[in-house]
């Protein structure tokens, strides 16, 4: 019966539903989805939660960019990501969507009882902010006024907003993680939270935005709305139906609160080990057993984003190489506590080397000889001879020895201990050459010991791999005929049935011809291009160098930014050009917000005639692009104010 299993609930963080999620993206669902399915093996009664962050400035921004609501906009996203999902074979229990009615209700609820509790407070918050990490920083932490985190520019800000006491709970914590060692893995993870953040002296936490107006409304002010902290990371227990307005918690809560693990990515590691376990202390509830930092997916040794145009997707990777493929090269490919490297290269050599020759090469050759010999049936074991011994301790050791590196998230190990017991097959056959024993008719005994071996290693190998690899297991056990596919029936040797006939043969994996592949990428990638490359336009008549000689362009600073009123469409800019200061007028409001271009350098058309716009003078035209989506021409902070543009 379910209830009389162990409960596991494991967790991915949420995506964010800014744009199509990367391969970088992706790994973190497969493995959590690896583990998921192989604590369903050992037997537990396994909750799997993922889902999409929805909400933020970033979202407002790029919605009003493609000229369609947040809500609309975060409607496609999601369902780009929740396709991918499916598509890697993610066993979720539950796909949470932060927009969803019952997380917005109980977001609210928990904000009111932290206030209500005195841990949360009013004031206002000046700093740098970085726009898509949504974080804040200080003056030490965006040395240069870029991001420590994604290097790009930050802006300053102040605005009111709503304050989390962390400072209150900061000791408790401390104590907490020092007491707890399991808590944060790997453990170098752990050093770094608490000599970074907790020893350093926890800052009180900004928890509301009052700037933008895409998310949850605090509920007794409606001028702000709750921030990513208490919003996005309190989907975990929202997922479960916890409501702090409840006088009873549903019983999905009460089976499965606390988390046994939160698989996250390393960069957001102070927020799930830090801010959430506060925020879960102020509401008295126990804290997530642990949480499991993974490394990065590099792009070769660059860090994967589609602003260095480097990104590589799950899905066209599944196109070329199959989901199991893909899977595959994620899972082997990331260390435990070192970042992965993904290239095309990486991907054709793992896919040759291990799931073409090691494992398809061993099912393939095996069945195949099994019907050449034994007419597709599986033969009677004999006595054990010469190298059945060591094959046999191969199976034992790789079974003990994965499924405790699995238990630790050593999952990278934990398959290399699978196909390392694949390698000692494949050697197993050059040792026993079935194929000479099969031209003596007194060897016929031995051949069918040798044969069977064979088919029950491989079969222990579909047993082990099902978490990594499902649908690869599933046709290994219909190529075997068989239906004893529990883990259990793998704790000792020869559990296949004597006697039964195998299934159709399949080639699992087939091998890929390194030249021929990027011969097609680059054939491809070169139709996308021409497929998105606009038609020229039809433009404005041609002018000579003298007459783009008059248009003086020059570099300026953004210094104040505020909207014309009465004209929705208008923004007012005092600028710096060096040398002097003015007003501009730009019709720039519908796609850009004040905060997102004070500080900004932008390239100013200096000699144009004083204007009149909604009775406000303009001296200047900021540069920019495009008509239905107008983008702002922005110049690095490092361009000498008034610089002449050529």
């Amino acid at each position: 019966m379910a209830q009389d299993k162990e409960k596991f609930y494991i967790t991915t963080a949420i995506a964010y539903s800014s744009r199509k999620p990367h391969f970088g993206n992706t790994y973190e669902v497969i493995m959590t989805d690896a583990v998921a399915r192989f604590q369903r093996q050992m037997g537990k009664d396994v909750f799997f939660l993922t889902g999409t962050d929805e909400h933020g400035q970033k979202i407002e921004n790029l919605a009003n960019e493609a000229g369609v609501s947040p809500q609309a906009y975060v409607d496609d996203v999601s369902g780009q990501i929740k396709k991918i999902w499916d598509l890697m074979g993610a066993s979720y229990d539950k796909f949470i969507r932060t927009t969803d009615d019952y997380h917005v209700k109980s977001v609210e609820h928990i904000f009111r009882k932290l206030y209500e509790k005195g841990d949360i407070y009013k004031g206002y918050y000046e700093g740098w902010y970085c726009t898509p990490c949504e974080a804040f920083f200080t003056d030490t932490q965006a040395a240069g006024g870029v991001c420590p985190d994604c290097g790009r520019p930050v802006q300053k800000t102040r605005e009111e907003a709503y304050f989390f006491r962390m400072s209150r709970y900061a000791d408790r914590l401390i104590d907490y993680i020092e007491n707890h060692v399991e808590f944060i893995e790997p453990e170098g993870r752990k050093k770094e939270m608490l000599n970074n953040f907790l020893h350093a002296g926890l800052q009180d936490l900004c928890v509301s935005r009052s700037s933008f107006r895409w998310g949850i409304p605090v509920p007794f002010d409606d001028k702000h709305i709750i921030y990513v902290w208490i919003d996005a990371l309190s989907n975990y227990i929202t997922a479960l139906g916890y409501d702090p307005d409840l006088e009873t918690q549903p019983e999905l809560f009460r089976k499965y609160w606390p988390a046994d693990v939160h698989v996250i990515g390393k960069d957001i590691l102070r927020f799930h080990t830090i801010y959430w376990p506060i925020i879960l202390m102020a509401l008295d509830l126990p804290l997530p057993k642990k949480v499991f930092g993974h490394p990065w997916f590099n792009s070769g040794t660059d860090k994967m984003s589609k602003s260095r145009g480097n990104v590589i997707y799950a899905d066209d990777l599944a196109r070329d190489f199959g989901v199991d493929g893909v899977r595959y090269f994620a899972l082997a490919e990331m260390p435990y506590a070192a970042d992965g490297s993904i290239t095309y290269e990486n991907v054709i050599n793992r896919y040759n080397t291990d799931l073409a020759n090691n494992l398809g090469n061993l099912v393939s050759r095996t069945h195949a000889m099994t019907k050449k010999y034994f007419d597709g049936i599986v033969p009677t074991p004999g006595t054990e001879e010469g190298p059945d011994a060591e094959l046999k301790a191969a199976v034992a050791a790789a079974i003990e020895k994965s499924r405790a590196l699995m238990e630790s998230f050593h999952v990278a190990d934990s398959l290399e201990e699978i196909f390392s017991m694949l390698r000692r097959a494949n050697k197993y056959i050059d040792e026993t050459m079935p194929w000479a024993l099969a031209k003596d008719p007194e060897k016929r005994e031995r051949l069918g010991t040798v044969l069977y071996n064979l088919l029950e290693v491989i079969r222990a190998a579909a047993v082990l791999l099902t978490p990594y690899l499902p649908g690869t297991a599933e046709k290994i056990f219909a190529q075997l005929g068989t239906d004893v596919t529990a883990y259990e029936t793998i704790s000792s040797f020869g559990a296949l049935k004597v006697g039964q006939p195998l299934g159709e043969a399949e080639t699992l994996f087939a091998r890929v011809d390194e030249a021929a592949f990027f011969r097609m990428l680059e054939q491809r990638q070169a139709a996308e291009a021409a497929e998105a490359t606009p038609e020229k336009p039809a433009g404005e008549p041609e002018i000579g160098i003298e007459d783009f000689g008059k248009v003086e362009l020059r570099s300026a600073r953004v210094l104040a930014c505020e909207p014309v009123p009465k004209a929705k469409k208008l923004l007012k800019l005092q600028v710096d050009l060096g040398y002097e200061k003015r007003q501009i007028v730009s019709g720039i409001a519908k796609f850009y917000t004040p905060d997102e271009l004070i500080g900004k350098t932008v390239v100013v058309v200096a000699n144009l005639a004083p204007a009149k716009l909604c009775g406000v003078e303009s001296r200047g035209m900021l540069l920019a692009s495009g008509e239905e989506q107008v983008r702002v021409v922005f110049l690095d902070p490092e361009t000498p104010l008034g610089e002449r543009i050529r």
